[in-house]
Order: C-alpha cells, then sequence, then structure tokens
C-alpha cells in the first residue's frame, strides 16, 4: 500500500490519484492529511505538497487539483527526456513536472470548459487542442508519465506491489449506414437512383441495380465476413449500429425494416453490439432513450454503450446526457479527422465534471485511430506506417488500442482496398 501525503483532499487529487496509480499501474494508494500518520507509516511513501517533510519521495504540487473551477492560465511546456510535459515542480523535487496536475488538465478536457471555437457540427477542433498545438496529439503522454513515475517509485521503494496490464485491441464497427443500396425503401431507393443518374454516375447505377435484383450483394453489407475475421483471430470486436429515423444528417436503413431488425439481431448473436446514437438525438435526451430503447428490444438484452454520431462530445453536457438515459461506457472520445489522444491517454477512464467537481459514473474510452483520418493518405502502406506508429505507442505502455472502421468505408469503393487492409490490421495488432 503507497501513502500519499497532501494538505488537503479534494475530489480532483482523489480522482487523478486513484485514476493514475489504481486503473494505470495496479498500486493500490491511500491518503492522509496528517503528519504524524505519515511519519509512522513505513510502507512506501510519497508527498505531494509545497515542502517535504523529511527526505521522502516528493513531488512538489501545482495548485491545480486543489481550485475549484476553470481558470484560464498560461502553460509553458518542457521535456522529460524526451516526453513532452508540463508544470515544472523545481530542483528539490523528485519528478521534474507535476505529472497529477498536467494528467488532470488532459483526461478531464479542462480546455474544453474554456472559450474556444467549434466547427460546422459543434464540436472541438483538433487543431484547438493544447496537445496538437505543442505536437504530443500523437503520445498517450499520460500512460508514459504514469509508467516514467513508476519506475522511479520501485527505484526508491523495491517492495512496492504493482499489478500488471496488457495490452488489448479492440476494434469498433461504426454502423450509420448498414445498406447502400438494399433495405432503403421505394421513394428512398428510386430518388438514389435519380440522383445518380442526374450526376452521370452510371457506375452506382449499375451495381445498383444488380444489388436490386440479388444479383450482386450491396457492397456495405460485409458484417459476416467480419465476424469471421474476428472470430480466425479471436478479436473482441464492437459493432455501433444507427437505429433511428431519417433525418439531414442520419440516413440509415429505417429501424422499422424487417431486414434490418434481423440483420442486427443476427450479429449481436455473435458479438457486442450497442448504439451509435443519432445526429438528431444530441441534447435530445427523450430521442435518445426512445433509440436506446428500440435497440435494446431488438436485441433482447440492456444497450449500455454509446457512440455519438460524427463523435460530437460536447463537455461537459454530453456525458450528464448519456448518464441521464443510463449509458455506462462511452466510445466517442477521440477525432475524427485526426489521428492521436484527444484526452492524452490510451486507458479509460471515469468522466470528472469539471463544473460539479465530482467523478461521474460512466467509462469513456479513448480511441486513437478513426478511419477517415487515414483517408487523407494515397497508398495502404502510408496508412500502416501510421498505424504502427500507434500501436507501438500503445503497446509500450500496454495499453488499449481503439480503432474506429465504418462498414461504409470497408465496403466502398476507393483507392484503397479497405477491406483488405481492415484484415492486415486485425493480424498484425490483434496481439
Amino acid at each position: 500500500m503507497l501513502l500519499i501525503y497532501t494538505h488537503k483532499i479534494t475530489p480532483r487529487f482523489s480522482y487523478i490519484m486513484r485514476h493514475l496509480f489504481t486503473r494505470v499501474l495496479g498500486i493500490d494508494v491511500t491518503f492522509a492529511t496528517k503528519v504524524e500518520d505519515f511519519i509512522k507509516h513505513t510502507g512506501p511513501k510519497i508527498t505531494y505538497t509545497k515542502q517535504p517533510l523529511q527526505n521522502e519521495f516528493f513531488v512538489r504540487s501545482t495548485d491545480l487539483l486543489f481550485e475549484q473551477g476553470v481558470n484560464d492560465f498560461d502553460i509553458t511546456m518542457g521535456d522529460w527526456e524526451g516526453i513532452p510535459c508540463f508544470f515544472t515542480t523545481g530542483e528539490r523535487s523528485n519528478l521534474p513536472y507535476d505529472i497529477f496536475a498536467a494528467s488532470f488538465y488532459l483526461i478531464s478536457r479542462y480546455e474544453e470548459y474554456l472559450p474556444h471555437l467549434k466547427d460546422l457540427h459543434g464540436r472541438f477542433p483538433p487543431g484547438e487542442s493544447f496537445a496538437s498545438k505543442n505536437g504530443f496529439l500523437h503520445l498517450p503522454v499520460i500512460d508514459i508519465w504514469a509508467f516514467k513515475l513508476k519506475q522511479s517509485l520501485v527505484n526508491r521503494f523495491p517492495q512496492i506491489i504493482a499489478s500488471d496490464r496488457f495490452y488489448t485491441f479492440k476494434p469498433i464497427i461504426d454502423v450509420t449506414t448498414s445498406h447502400c443500396y438494399s433495405n432503403r425503401g421505394l421513394f428512398r431507393g428510386l430518388g438514389g437512383l435519380l440522383l445518380d443518374l442526374g450526376t452521370f454516375k452510371f457506375k452506382r447505377v449499375g451495381q445498383r441495380i444488380l444489388v436490386w435484383f440479388n444479383a450482386r450483394k450491396d457492397p456495405y453489407d460485409n458484417f459476416y465476413p467480419l465476424i469471421d475475421l474476428h472470430k480466425k483471430y479471436g478479436v473482441k470486436a464492437m459493432f455501433f449500429f444507427q437505429f433511428a429515423s431519417y433525418s439531414t444528417y442520419d440516413k440509415n436503413v429505417s429501424p422499422n425494416n424487417n431486414n434490418f431488425r434481423y440483420l442486427i439481431k443476427s450479429v449481436a448473436d455473435y458479438g457486442v453490439v450497442s448504439l451509435a446514437a443519432s445526429y438528431s438525438s444530441f441534447n435530445n435526451n427523450e430521442l435518445l432513450k426512445t433509440e436506446k430503447k428500440r435497440l435494446s428490444e431488438v436485441i433482447n438484452r440492456p444497450v449500455k454503450y454509446s457512440r455519438l454520431r460524427y463523435n460530437r462530445v460536447d463537455i461537459p453536457a454530453t456525458y450528464r446526457n448519456l448518464i441521464e438515459t443510463e449509458f455506462t461506457d462511452d466510445y466517442t472520445m477521440g477525432y475524427t479527422h485526426a489521428i492521436g489522444f484527444r484526452a492524452g491517454t490510451c486507458s479509460p477512464f471515469y468522466f470528472y465534471d469539471i463544473a460539479l467537481e465530482t467523478q461521474q459514473p460512466i467509462k469513456v474510452h479513448p480511441f486513437a485511430v478513426h478511419d477517415y483520418a487515414l483517408t487523407t493518405l494515397n497508398t495502404e502502406e502510408e496508412i500502416m506506417q501510421k498505424m504502427d506508429h500507434m500501436y507501438r505507442q500503445i503497446k509500450q505502455v500496454n495499453g488499449n488500442f481503439i480503432a474506429i472502421f465504418s462498414n461504409e468505408l470497408l465496403g466502398g469503393d476507393h483507392k484503397v482496398d479497405w477491406m483488405d487492409l481492415y484484415n492486415k490490421v486485425i493480424q498484425k495488432y490483434h496481439v
């Protein structure tokens, strides 16, 4: 048991200490604010204050974990043996940076509470992020800092006990358009045909007709090959289906379509199926509850996991809405068009609501790669190089590699054979 002495135990302090030590490093911790409790403790112990008590392991604290609310302050970046870091501590500290405060700043999405420009869909743009501006978006810095801390503690306290954690790879299939041509209804089908003719997309016209007459499989209907691939390599993938009515940004098959409902039920027999919340349900809890309930009735089991259309996360309102709708886990924390770690970590974490100053009961699973962020690359080789880099960063800290792929892109006609690339991704990164 590691004892951490501090002058004041706040919700922020408890939250980040338990996350870093217990969830990331597997080290049991307890806290103390009385000097006599610290002195009489005979096991490993550290102090997190402004001044050390004795000659103990000391990390000089900044004020962030002892404040309330949000303050806009300047941050100076530094370098910790080749790893970007911030909140310097001074010479007397055993760590050159206050990684506890820095970790809280990133994982709480502190900067997303500050005034910022949103994009067309109301999202926090990756270019606005502190990590992107300082060139470390591609690094799971919180996990790297934690492992460097662990090494320092082991050097000081060889008897310290830390449980191992293991690398995992979890591909997620986003299904916001389950079929390209089939199961879309008479009027939508004819409308699509006329649009293709009007824009001279004769190849699509031919494909559409072949699918309608069952002479060719719908290109987006790749679910069973994906299931077979996952089974072959023992990969625990997840499928997120949009189950919503038609709207400007929600164009999936109708939730009333029996073929679509049967498909979802069949996929659920082989793996985890959950809800890709519609664009229209953003900030509309009643609609979100309806979508959740309808999907649950189809698969005959509770729907506890969420992903939001276009990765729309508005901190903190989005997570409050998901909690109210009784979701337990969310897989939206990341950027659609930028590779990297939006929250600075490749480990799941509970959302901390700064406005309420409390840890919330929803676990956030950050993803590192979204397939649409890779579409700007021209070749499969370039894409795999990007994926390799992310894999190496995550593997060295035994983190969770979550990658988002859409059945639409996997089945589309593109310059890169995405289904072939996905096969290689599964083979290479599942271990």
